[in-house]
């Protein structure tokens, strides 16, 4: 392959004029790139940086993010963190691990990343049809591309850094037209006009394993945009699914005549859905996986007034969004349950003291297991709330 074409300003970081750390950033991007084949780098208007959690990035990832000397020329948020900021005393976190994640989230923040620590960052910041991200979790990677439209790969948390710091990214893979055509068509025949948020989420969980890393086109279904959030962050936990399209819903899907002939078609029936829906004891319940919008807030707020709870209920959001939603989170949290912005159940080490949780998320379904050592158990909002409060 020839040499990637850089522009003038690349060239000039590359020779270690804007530093040494902009320096090795770039010369990251560029083998990247090369190893898939870019032939060029491409602005960015986004980044979001994974590998935020001190559970995650250990000491190791701290030790190298202390080598680094640069900030970040786009915006750029990390992913979520092991605790609250504010509040990792009343999750009950321990006081070392705080101490070692408020030094990760320390570094970041000298590199100038933003400490919205959230898996959801298109409720923060405007993003657009075609805008050009390096975002690097999984269920934020597949909104952007699915629901907005936008274009990004699932970046690795060095990779997406690399982006913030130097405004570009390698254009291969999901950043062009012609990668981002459907691969599978998944015709589901069920009535979903009842479904809720758990049920797509349960969808997603199913069709990642059929998916795999292909680009399913779905036909049956029309879910509004926080099913489509949970949808896709389960494929993208049970697979490696990116992007997919939803017929007459997904932007691409109506903008875009795609040619679905010769495509395998894989038929899903309500019943291999509906046996997921288990019912086992557990112990606690979270909801906020990825974390919650507005509408999900309101929801359970709605469903916990003038209810207590009477075991643990966590409820997990952007910092911004419970800022703007504050009067709703007070009422969740008049009922004793706990609203926590930049963590979640996947990644904080709290979750680990139970057997067994409730979620209302595919990707929490399949995540939990593995992540906390836990039995994971799905069910609605309304039974997730009814679960926790009887």
């Amino acid at each position: 392959m020839n040499r990637m074409q850089l522009e003038p300003e690349d060239e000039r970081v590359l020779a270690g004029e804007e530093g040494e750390t902009r320096q090795r950033m770039l010369e990251l991007l560029v083998a990247l790139g090369k190893v898939f084949g870019a032939e060029q780098l491409v602005r960015i208007r986004s980044a979001q940086v994974s590998g935020a959690s001190y559970k995650t990035i250990g000491e190791y990832g701290l030790q190298w993010l202390s080598t680094l000397d640069a900030r970040a020329v786009v915006p750029a948020v990390l992913n979520p963190i092991g605790m609250p900021r504010g509040r990792w005393q009343e999750m009950g976190v321990d006081e070392d691990f705080a101490q070692k994640q408020q030094a990760v989230v320390a570094a970041y923040e000298r590199l100038g990343i933003g400490l919205e620590c959230t898996c959801t960052p298109y409720y923060l910041h405007e993003t657009g049809f075609g805008d050009h991200l390096a975002w690097s979790e999984s269920s934020a990677v597949s909104y952007a591309n699915s629901v907005i439209g936008a274009r990004t790969n699932r970046e690795g948390g060095p990779g997406a850094l690399a982006a913030a710091l130097v405004g570009k990214t390698p254009c291969y893979g999901l950043h062009l037209a012609k990668n981002r055509r459907p691969q599978l068509v998944i015709r589901v025949q069920a009535d979903t006009r009842d479904w809720s948020i758990a049920h797509f989420g349960a969808l997603g969980y199913h069709a990642g394993k059929l998916a795999g890393n292909r680009i399913p086109f779905f036909s049956g279904i029309t879910p509004d945009r926080d099913q489509l959030k949970a949808l896709g962050a389960a494929m993208a936990a049970t697979g490696a699914v990116a992007l997919y399209h939803v017929e007459g819903i997904t932007p691409e899907a109506v903008k875009v005549p795609f040619d679905l002939g010769g495509l395998e078609t894989i038929t899903v029936e309500s019943d291999e859905i509906r046996h997921l829906f288990k019912e086992i004891p557990v112990e606690a319940v979270a909801v906020g996986c990825p974390h919650c919008s507005p509408a999900e807030l309101e929801e359970i707020a709605r469903l916990l007034k003038g209810k207590l709870v009477t075991m643990p209920l966590y409820v997990f959001a952007a910092q911004g969004v419970i800022e703007a939603n504050q009067r709703v989170a007070d009422t969740i949290e008049k009922s004793g349950a706990r609203v926590f912005a930049d963590t979640c159940m996947v990644v904080s080490p709290v979750m680990e003291q139970y057997e067994a949780i409730m979620v209302n998320s595919g990707k929490a379904l399949a995540y939990v297991p593995d992540m906390c050592a836990a039995v994971a158990r799905i069910g609605t909002i309304e039974e997730c709330v009814k679960v926790a409060t009887e």
